[in-house]
């Protein structure tokens, strides 16, 4: 299993951004993708998450980021809309193939990606 992120980069506060997970290995509407986030001095954090049941968001986030998929493409995707300093992180995309229920956290996934980097100023 492969997952290849892109679409990171600078953006400014209450500016929008769109990351992309390209996946190989699995289907990815039969999966349960998410994507976690890394900030400078921080552990790793759950930001979205999709499977056949819908889709999962942490509280900060709700209402600004949404977790499209494209299953045609078997890519997932991050869109982020107005963000926030404090969004700035490195974004990983995640896939596991089990179902379990802890969506939120670091074990209930077994392949992840490289991570991109996200910075948004002030």
């Amino acid at each position: 299993v492969q997952l290849v992120e892109s679409g990171g980069g600078l953006a400014q506060a209450g500016g929008s951004l769109r990351l992309s997970c390209a996946a190989s290995g699995l289907t990815v509407s039969s999966a349960r993708m998410a994507w976690f986030r890394q900030a400078p001095g921080k552990e790793r954090a759950f930001a979205a998450a999709i499977n056949t049941y819908g889709t999962y968001y942490r509280n900060d986030v709700k209402g600004r980021f949404t977790i499209p998929r494209d299953n045609a493409m078997n890519a997932v995707y991050l869109q982020m809309n107005s963000l926030r300093p404090e969004d700035t992180a490195v974004y990983y995309c995640a896939a596991t193939q089990r179902s379990t229920n802890d969506y939120s956290t670091d074990r209930g996934y077994d392949y992840w990606g490289q991570g991109t980097q996200v910075t948004v100023s002030a």
